[in-house]
């Protein structure tokens, strides 16, 4: 059994598009399309930041993996981080970006602009 203090690495193979997906099937049979401006979906966006922001105003530094938190918060904070990337995935698609690629080529971009140092 893995220790709780260890920071887990196994995650779901999750792909951006079928996310876009199942958000954009979710909005239609809601009929929320009509909504989700890419102003509005900024703007909610910005909310669930500063939800998730909330979680750490005063906690100070914490360790990586959240050794310290409980099972309650931990859960918490694992709602406004996907609140956060659901919302960053509908603005992509309502802006007709290619979330993945976009975020790959700004990764090269990075390598290229801060290159390592000998």
């Amino acid at each position: 059994m893995e220790s709780p203090n260890k920071l887990s690495t196994k995650f779901k193979d999750v792909s951006l598009e079928e996310l876009r997906v199942k958000l954009a099937e979710f909005a239609k049979v809601r009929n929320w399309e009509k909504f989700h401006s890419p102003r509005n979906l900024l703007l909610a966006l910005v909310g669930e930041v500063g939800e998730l922001s909330e979680i750490f105003q005063w906690k100070g530094e914490v360790e990586r993996g959240l050794p310290n938190w409980s099972n309650d918060d931990k859960e918490h904070l694992g709602e406004e981080i996907s609140d956060v990337l659901l919302y960053l995935v509908q603005l992509a698609d309502a802006c007709g970006l290619d979330l993945g690629q976009a975020a790959l080529s700004k990764i090269v971009k990075n390598a290229q602009k801060y290159p390592l140092l000998d």
